[in-house]
């Protein structure tokens, strides 16, 4: 029987996916995102190791918490670097009628994770940067991994939210915002975008295990300008 590792379970969370849901955090992620929250996530050997009976089980005594929109999110980490095991979850979750959601950089796309894909119900996929050279520089991976992977989900005709986390002095113009948005124009199975404003609430972490945080010196952006970009872009949310 596969085991998955998990970083860490949260029970109730009400910001990865529709209605209030399960999150399960997996452990290990092949990217360096300048602005990850959770460092303590790359090591794949991290975490603990959980059977899939134990976790069927601490989902279903949050299962009367979900109404007719929550469900259970897998996130990270990276969750495709355990596809095979987290196929087998979702599998088990439909058949309770569980909403299944992945929020993935879509770093892989491999036979494994299109069977994942198969029992995923929505799909949170993190647009980091809109063009080639900050996506390599800021998290070491090719933005054409992710265009590969939107491509596949719009050829399935998969329900997709992008999700774009805004960075003071990285990614906050207008013609970065533009290109986000005609993405999104592009692909009809992106529902909506979800811009997240840049926060450092892990500089603890990061100073607990003895790492810098490369945007130590960066500032959050204010709430008034996160409010004036979707003023000024109705498509972000």
């Amino acid at each position: 029987m596969q085991s998955i590792r998990l970083h860490s379970f949260q029970s109730l969370g009400t910001v990865d996916g529709p209605g209030v849901r399960a999150v399960l955090f997996l452990q290990g992620c092949p990217l360096r995102c300048v602005c990850c929250h959770n460092p303590d996530t790359w090591e794949i050997s991290g975490g603990m190791e959980y059977t899939l009976p134990e976790l069927m089980h601490k989902i279903r005594r949050c299962k009367a918490y979900f109404g007719k929109h929550g469900g259970v999110t897998a996130s990270g980490g990276e969750p495709l670097l355990q596809a095979k095991a987290l196929t087998e979850l979702f599998k088990s979750l439909q058949a309770e009628g569980i909403h299944t959601a992945l929020d993935t950089s879509g770093c892989l796309l491999n036979d494994s994770v299109k069977e994942l894909l198969s029992y995923t119900d929505l799909v949170l996929l993190d647009c980091k940067y809109t063009n080639d050279a900050d996506y390599l520089a800021y998290t070491g991976m090719k933005k054409e991994a992710f265009d590969r992977f939107l491509a596949y989900l719009q050829e399935q005709n998969k329900k997709t939210w992008l999700r774009h986390v805004y960075i003071p002095t990285l990614n906050d113009n207008d013609d970065s915002l533009a290109v986000l948005c005609q993405i999104k124009e592009a692909h009809p199975v992106v529902e909506r975008i979800e811009l997240l404003p840049f926060r450092k609430l892990c500089l603890e972490k990061y100073k607990a295990m003895g790492i810098g945080f490369p945007l130590a010196s960066v500032p959050e952006p204010r709430a008034e300008e996160i409010l004036a970009i979707k003023e000024r872009f109705p498509i972000l949310k």
